[in-house]
């Protein structure tokens, strides 16, 4: 059975998004990972630009608040 992992921060603008593609790119695909935040803002463009050079993917990268996850995904 495959692992739920939810980073959570305050905006899931940066951190809690660098961690979920961090965890995705390394675990390749054996762990399901999520992110959120508290006040979810945009994605900082930083945040896609770094990540992009260091080769990993943030497709798809989208600000989702942690009610999105509430009583859907065993965590």
């Amino acid at each position: 059975m495959k692992s739920n992992v939810l980073f959570l921060c305050t905006r899931n603008s940066a951190r809690s998004q660098m961690a979920e593609a961090w965890t995705r790119h390394l675990s390749q695909g054996s762990v399901s990972t999520y992110s959120a935040g508290l006040s979810p803002s945009e994605v900082h463009p930083l945040t896609i630009q770094v990540m992009e050079e260091v080769g990993v993917s943030m497709a798809g990268a989208r600000s989702k608040g942690v009610d999105e996850f509430l009583g859907k995904v065993a965590i």
